[in-house]
C-alpha cells in the first residue's frame, strides 16, 4: 500500500473505534442489559416518546456512519495508487453538489419533524389536575402542594442517608445518596405540574423514570410536568453543580393509587393541624432536648458535627453564640449568617422545632444553659 493508503487508514482507525462502539451501545441496547448502557423509557408516555426519538436518531447516525466509511473504505482499498488508478483530473461536480446539500437538509427535516412534535409534548403544561411548588435549597427540596380551598400542604425533604455511610464506617445501603426522610408522593395516572425554582442558588428538579427535568433558578418559575403510568418509587437527583453538598440532594418520588393518595394528603394535613395545636403549648425541659435533637441530627449535623465539635461549619460546643444572648442565637438560627454556609432555617422548619433545636444546643454539648424556648418565643422574635 503507498504512503498515503497507510496515512489514510491510521487516519480512519479512530473514527471507526468510535463507531464499532455506537454499534455496540445500539447491539446492547436491545438487549436485557438496556439500562446499564442506553436511556430508559421510564414510566410516562412522554418518556417513552422521547427514548423512541433517541433510538430513531442513533439508528440514523449508525446508518450514515456505515455509509460515509463504507465508501472511504471502499475508496481507500480499489482506489490506491498500487493498483494503478490515476486520479480523477475534475476539479468540481454540480451534481455532487447538489447531492450532498439536498440529501443532508431533507435528513434534517426528517429528524426535526418528530423532536419538534415530542418538544412541544414536554412543554405542554395545560390541564394539570394539581400543582406542586418544588422550591430548591442548599441542599434539601421543599415541596408545596397548591390546592384552591388554600390548605396547601409544605414540607422539606432531606437526605436520609447517614453518616456513617458517607465517611465509610459502615458498608453503603443499596439506595445510597438516593434516599430521603420526606418523598414527594403523587397519584398514578394523574397530570401533575410542578412549578420550580430556587432561594438561593441555582439547582435541577431531575428524575429521569418521570422525563422531567427542570432548572431551578432563584426569582425564576419554571413550568414542567409528569403523569406516570405506574406505582413505585423513582428516584433522582439535583443535575446542577449547587455547592459543596450538590451530591447530597436527592429526590424521591413515591407514585401511589390515588386512594393511598388520599389518605397520605390526609395523614399530611393532620400534621399541619397537630403542629398549629404544638405552637400554643409549653414544653418541659426533657421534651424539648428530645425533639431538639431529632431536629439538629437532621439539619445540623453534617456541618456541626455529632458532638458539637464543628467541621464544615463552627462549633457549637461553648460557642459564643450558643452560651452568649439568647436572643443573638435565634437571630442566627432563624435569619443565618450572610456570606457564610449557615442558612436562614427561619422558613424550612417551623416555631415548635426551631425552640427544641435552640434550646438542645444551648444545653447539650456540655454547654448548660438551663435556658428553654418555647414555640411562643420564636414566633414573638421572627414578629419582633
Amino acid at each position: 500500500m503507498c504512503f498515503e493508503a497507510k496515512r489514510l487508514a491510521k487516519l480512519a482507525l479512530g473514527p471507526v473505534l468510535m463507531l464499532l462502539s455506537m454499534v455496540s451501545a445500539g447491539v446492547m441496547a436491545a438487549g436485557e442489559k438496556v439500562n446499564e448502557v442506553n436511556m430508559a423509557p421510564g414510566v410516562t408516555a412522554v418518556g417513552q416518546n422521547i427514548f423512541d426519538l433517541h433510538m430513531t436518531i442513533f439508528w440514523i447516525c449508525v446508518i450514515i456512519g456505515l455509509l460515509v466509511f463504507g465508501v472511504m473504505f471502499y475508496s481507500i482499498i480499489y482506489h490506491r495508487k498500487s493498483r494503478g488508478v490515476t486520479p480523477a483530473t475534475f476539479h468540481e461536480s454540480t451534481k455532487v453538489e447538489i447531492a450532498w446539500t439536498v440529501v443532508p437538509f431533507l435528513i434534517l427535516i426528517g429528524m426535526a419533524v418528530p423532536a419538534t412534535s415530542t418538544l412541544l409534548e414536554i412543554y405542554d403544561v395545560e390541564d394539570a389536575e394539581m400543582d406542586i411548588l418544588i422550591t430548591g435549597y442548599q441542599w434539601k427540596w421543599k415541596y408545596e402542594y397548591l390546592s384552591d380551598d388554600g390548605e396547601n400542604v409544605s414540607f422539606f425533604s432531606n437526605l436520609r442517608t447517614p453518616q456513617s455511610e458517607i465517611y465509610n464506617s459502615e458498608d453503603k445501603g443499596q439506595h445510597y445518596l438516593l434516599e430521603v426522610d420526606e418523598p414527594l408522593v403523587i397519584p398514578v395516572d394523574t397530570k401533575v405540574r410542578f412549578l420550580v425554582t430556587a432561594n438561593d442558588v441555582i439547582h435541577a428538579w431531575w428524575v429521569p423514570e418521570l422525563a422531567v427535568k427542570r432548572d431551578a433558578i432563584p426569582g425564576f418559575i419554571n413550568e414542567t410536568w409528569t403523569l406516570a403510568e405506574e406505582e413505585g418509587i423513582y428516584r433522582g437527583q439535583c443535575a446542577e453543580l449547587c455547592g459543596k453538598d450538590h451530591g447530597f440532594m436527592p429526590v424521591v418520588v413515591n407514585v401511589v393509587s390515588q386512594g393511598e393518595y388520599d389518605e397520605w394528603l390526609s395523614g399530611k394535613k393532620a400534621e399541619a393541624a397537630e403542629i398549629k395545636e404544638l405552637m400554643a403549648q409549653t414544653f418541659t425541659m426533657d421534651e424539648l432536648m428530645e425533639r431538639g435533637k431529632a431536629v439538629y441530627d437532621r439539619n445540623c449535623l453534617a456541618c456541626h458535627g455529632a458532638n458539637g465539635e464543628g467541621g464544615v461549619g463552627t462549633a457549637i460546643a461553648a460557642s459564643a453564640i450558643a452560651t452568649g444572648d439568647l436572643a443573638g442565637h435565634l437571630d442566627v438560627g432563624i435569619n443565618g449568617v450572610a456570606g457564610t454556609a449557615m442558612q436562614a432555617f427561619g422558613g424550612q422548619i417551623n416555631d415548635v422545632e426551631m425552640a427544641a433545636v435552640i434550646t438542645y444546643q444551648r444545653n447539650a454539648f456540655g454547654n448548660n444553659m438551663g435556658d428553654m424556648v418555647q414555640p411562643i418565643d420564636v414566633f414573638n422574635h421572627k414578629k419582633g
